[in-house]
């Protein structure tokens, strides 16, 4: 895939949706931490009886997977950095959800590492992923049998998870248990590639970013682009949930959508490695 900086190190950027013309704004991040090395990709965030705000990130130091720990500080618009976790089960992590302090589930993409092995994988269809959970007791695997585990999200009470098979077009519905483990009660299946999630707080709903066409983000073509798609899925747990498209392009204004968040009547859609589209619903 095209990559349209690559000599810049990977940035978090703020948008405060509350503005009237919210811009995105990159975030300093504190001494101690290594910037040039820094290749972010999943994100959450916790926020503590307090109202401190902790910022999870998945990040691909030399192409390994660790989760970098940040506070934020909103007066001085900056990160700082608590800590590094890294463990030998946090291999090819993708997305992470954070449930409580040093708490999270996280999804492994792939099971090989080098690209033409991962290429294979996915052409064998070798459901070898799995879905892990993290706390300071104890770290272990709590869902198997992914193609390609990739978003992960929980439900706004924390009873239930939800992770994309990217590969396989569809959404697992886990109910969460108190040691963490998961239960499978349903798949959601989708015609279309499921990236990451995100559940809107008001409603419950699950919003996907997606990719309608696969085959234009592994060979890239300007002239002829890769679109984007927004789902949206309504009584999750129900025994027929109910999707609709939220957005859709042919790739003339988006392309490549993975993320879409939603926030009082307004949505911000992340790509793989476009632009983001900042839009009312």
């Amino acid at each position: 895939m095209p990559n349209f900086a690559p000599d810049e190190p990977g940035k978090i950027f703020l948008m405060n949706l509350n503005e009237q013309n919210p811009r995105a704004q990159a975030l300093k991040i504190s001494d101690g931490f290594d910037q040039e090395l820094f290749n972010p990709h999943g994100i959450s965030t916790f926020i503590d009886k307090d109202h401190t705000v902790y910022l999870y990130v998945v990040n691909h130091p030399h192409m390994k997977s660790t989760v970098e720990i940040f506070k934020f500080e909103e007066q001085q618009r900056s990160l700082v950095y608590l800590k590094t976790i890294k463990h030998k089960l946090l291999k090819r992590v993708n997305d992470i959800v954070v449930l409580g302090p040093e708490q999270f589930y996280a999804t492994r993409d792939h099971y090989f590492t080098g690209f033409l092995m991962s290429l294979i994988e996915m052409i064998l269809d070798l459901r070898w992923c799995y879905v892990l959970f993290y706390s300071p007791r104890e770290v272990k695997v709590v869902a198997k049998g992914f193609n390609s585990a990739n978003g992960i999200t929980v439900s706004p009470d924390q009873k239930y998870v939800y992770v994309a098979d990217v590969m396989a077009k569809n959404i697992h519905v886990m109910k969460k248990h108190d040691n963490g483990d998961l239960t499978q009660l349903k798949v959601i299946q989708l015609d279309t590639l499921v990236d990451n999630l995100t559940v809107d707080p008001a409603t419950g709903d699950i919003l996907a970013g997606c990719h309608p066409n696969p085959l234009k983000l592994l060979i890239y073509n300007p002239e002829d682009p890769p679109g984007s798609e927004v789902l949206r899925i309504q009584s999750v747990l129900s025994e027929e949930p109910r999707v609709s498209t939220v957005y859709a392009n042919n790739g003339s204004v988006l392309q490549g959508s993975s993320v879409a968040s939603v926030y009082q009547g307004k949505m911000l859609i992340g790509t793989i490695f476009h632009k983001a589209l900042y839009c009312e619903l």
